[in-house]
């Protein structure tokens, strides 16, 4: 017999009640606090009543929790079918996985599996993809979780003006900022996504306020999310004269140094840069700087952080330039010769994948030996009102945009959202998943890797660490 367990989908809430529910939810913590300890998402306070008539079973919790379970009839990618030297489908099979303490112990194919004891779940024959990533997103401020609420007028709109409405907005978003948050990891959870990387501010208005509500959330989700955090001087490092708070920052658990467009924010250029990289140097920390400028100022900057990496060998590989629209400004041989110096130092470059004027050399980055990372950037927030939190859109986009519509391309143009993790490999070879990797994955409804992508399918069920975040599985 066949028990469906169901989490829902965050996207079902109406925000009109969400801050009332949340009070609901409190009611309830000792059901909460009972599925944590067991392993089950910390997501699960942001759902409706719905919810919690499904979850009001224990048992049904500690079930889909069991460490160690057998996940029947998953979808893999076995191989490529060719014609001479095209690819033209994907080869796939049925298969069952053991999963213990959030790995993967056994793979076998599902015919041939010998009969288990183990406390089994069928996925009914759905597609098996690793989680996907967002690897540039701001959790920290969002209107996502509350009332609609479009982003003011922006033309004619300088980064300068942007910030002085940021000084009035952020006292207001801070009340909710850790219930907002949840709201977001809840909707990446029913993406797909279990990985992030979030940028905080630091700013005089906030202080370290954004950082430590920002803390609180994640420490709700330690069981079901994993992220990284940039401490972010939105306001310009030097503009806003944050040094002291930022170094404060780095002894709060954050990770990654951040920065922001050193001359039209900083007004200074090499000094904003040597501010940034003296504090990552000084905390031995990495660093993600957001560059916007597309002026010959950008372009120098990018120049400039290589040579600075060149000469602290320290930074090597621990640098990330997230946007960096200069890059779409060079073309010939100054393009080569930086994306040479970017590979050489082995930089990372986060882009959302930007839409419009705007053509960034992403793939020549990544065919050059640079690490390319996608992110959704902004969630319904006071910068814009898109983003959806999908990474597998991202990766259609990024398929769309640069030409991979064919069946190798659309699987090749997954690695932009799952950090590089592909099930097979560009011989066709399965590489994933394989005996002791993480139990980090993603149920979709998809034929194979090329269709999730085309038509950014429908993810069914994440699971982070071997636990089922969102979606459902059938208990066996």
């Amino acid at each position: 017999m066949i028990k469906e367990f169901d989490v829902q989908n965050p996207q079902q809430q109406s925000r009109r009640n969400f801050l009332s529910h949340s009070a609901k939810i409190t009611a309830t913590g000792a059901l909460l606090t009972a599925g944590m300890a067991s392993g089950i998402a910390s997501a699960a306070p942001f759902k409706t009543g719905a919810m919690d008539e499904k979850c009001d079973d224990a048992s049904q919790i500690n079930a889909i929790s069991a460490r160690h379970y057998q996940l029947r009839n998953v979808r893999l990618e076995e191989g490529f079918e060719r014609e001479g030297d095209i690819v033209v489908a994907t080869k796939t099979g049925l298969y069952n996985l053991e999963i213990n303490n959030g790995k993967i112990l056994a793979i076998q194919p599902a015919k041939d599996a010998p009969a288990s004891t183990l406390t089994a779940f069928d996925a009914r024959g759905l597609l098996l993809l690793p989680a996907t990533r967002d690897m540039h997103i701001h959790l920290d401020k969002t209107f996502y979780g509350g009332k609609w609420e479009a982003p003011r007028p922006r033309k004619g709109k300088t980064i300068m003006d942007m910030i002085a409405r940021e000084q009035v907005l952020i006292p207001q978003l801070l009340p909710t900022s850790v219930e907002h948050a949840e709201a977001i990891i809840g909707l990446l959870h029913s993406k797909g996504t279990t990985v992030a990387r979030s940028h905080c501010n630091i700013d005089p208005v906030s202080g370290l306020k954004s950082l430590e509500h920002l803390k609180i959330a994640l420490e709700k989700h330690q069981q079901d999310f994993s992220c990284e955090i940039v401490a972010f001087p939105q306001h310009g490092l030097l503009h806003s004269k944050v040094d002291g708070l930022m170094r404060e920052a780095m002894q709060m658990g954050v990770q990654y140094v951040g920065g922001l467009d050193p001359t039209n924010v900083d007004g200074a250029m090499e000094k904003s840069l040597d501010a940034m990289f003296q504090i990552a140097l000084d905390t031995n920390k990495g660093v993600d700087i957001h560059l916007h400028e597309t002026t010959p100022a950008g372009i120098a900057a990018v120049k400039y952080m290589i040579q600075t990496v060149e000469k602290n060998p320290q930074l090597k590989g621990k640098v990330t330039l997230s946007h960096g629209f200069a890059l779409a400004m060079m073309q010939g041989a100054e393009l080569d010769d930086v994306i040479a110096g970017l590979a050489e130092q082995q930089f990372t470059v986060a882009s959302t994948i930007p839409l419009g004027k705007l053509n960034m050399p992403l793939l020549q980055l990544s065919q050059n030996g640079v690490f390319v990372m996608t992110g959704t950037d902004s969630v319904i927030d006071h910068w814009s009102p898109f983003g959806t939190g999908s990474m597998l859109e991202k990766a259609s986009l990024y398929a769309q945009l640069y030409g991979n519509s064919d069946e190798f391309g659309l699987t090749r143009s997954l690695a932009i959202a799952t950090g590089n993790v592909l099930p097979l490999d560009d011989s066709g070879k399965r590489q994933w998943p394989a005996v002791n990797d993480n139990a980090e994955m993603i149920l979709v409804d998809a034929s194979c890797s090329a269709e999730a992508v085309a038509r950014v399918s429908e993810v069914k069920a994440t699971f982070h660490q071997g636990r089922l975040v969102f979606g459902a599985v059938g208990k066996v």
